[in-house]
Parts: C-alpha cells; sequence; structure tokens
C-alpha cells in the first residue's frame, strides 16, 4: 500500500468573502516539490490560467491510463516512441441529479519503433490498461478510448 499526499492552499487574502467576490485562485503543493496554480473553472468564477479541478481529474485518468498502457508495452517488448492524448471530460448531470463528470474519452496517439500492433491487439492493450489504471478503479466515471469503445478483450 502505498499514500499519497498533496497540500491545497487557498488564502482569502484582500478578497471580500461573498460568493461572487471570493478568490477561488489556490496551490496544490506536492511533496516533489512541484506547486501548481489551481482555481475554480471560469464558468464557477474562477481564473482563467490555473488548472482546475475537473482539467486535473481528466489529466490523471489520461495519465494513468498511458502510464499503465507504457508499462504493458515494455513488458510486451514493444517500443513506443511516443504517446500523446487529447483526452475529454463530459461534465453533466449523472443518474443521481448531481453535476458530475460522467464520462472521459481518450484520444490516444500512439508511435511504435517498428510495426504497429493490429487494431486487435491494441484494443487487448487499451482494455487491460483500463482494468488495471489506479484511478480508473478508483471512479465512477466512463472512460472509453476513441476507436476501441466497443472491444471487449
Amino acid at each position: 500500500m502505498s499514500e499519497h499526499v498533496v497540500d491545497v492552499v487557498w488564502a482569502r487574502g484582500e478578497h471580500e468573502f461573498t460568493y461572487q467576490t471570493y478568490s477561488r485562485d489556490h496551490e496544490w503543493r506536492f511533496d516533489g516539490g512541484v506547486t501548481v496554480a489551481g482555481s475554480a473553472n471560469p464558468a464557477y468564477l474562477g481564473s482563467e490560467g490555473p488548472v482546475d479541478p475537473e482539467e486535473a481529474f481528466v489529466a490523471a485518468l489520461s495519465s494513468c491510463h498511458m502510464l499503465t498502457f507504457l508499462a504493458i508495452a515494455a513488458k510486451k517488448r514493444l517500443v513506443v516512441d511516443s504517446y500523446t492524448d487529447h483526452a475529454v471530460g463530459l461534465m453533466e448531470k449523472n443518474a443521481n441529479g448531481k453535476i458530475a463528470i460522467t464520462k472521459v474519452v481518450l484520444n490516444p496517439q500512439i508511435v511504435f519503433a517498428g510495426e504497429t500492433p493490429a487494431a486487435e491487439a491494441l484494443g487487448r492493450m487499451h482494455h487491460r490498461a483500463h482494468a488495471e489504471c489506479f484511478i480508473a478503479n478508483s471512479v465512477l466515471t466512463e472512460v472509453t478510448v476513441a476507436g476501441f469503445e466497443d472491444f471487449q478483450g
């Protein structure tokens, strides 16, 4: 087992504390010394520049899937030269009427050194990456890989 710690830091500063005026800007401080600026999505009165929690959630799912996929590829002795993903999260009301990120669609573009595995083999690798991704195993959100939605491997 492991433990994962992040310090989330917010201060009111000079802002008046009303719903319309308090700052949503804050910091995420990670144990390796990295600090990330965070805020609410601008639709919820946050700032334009910082990462919002919804984006971070989508990024965490995409990153976990990628890292798991790379581990699977390496164990199969497949060499991956690059992996990019344009992940998209859909926020809407869930079955309980609560606003949630109900679906994340991953759109990975993978370049292999040498021959690219057949679509069926790639589908099995994505299916396994999803099944073994720690973050995907932790959420109710539907996660699909574009082009492999129906693969049951």
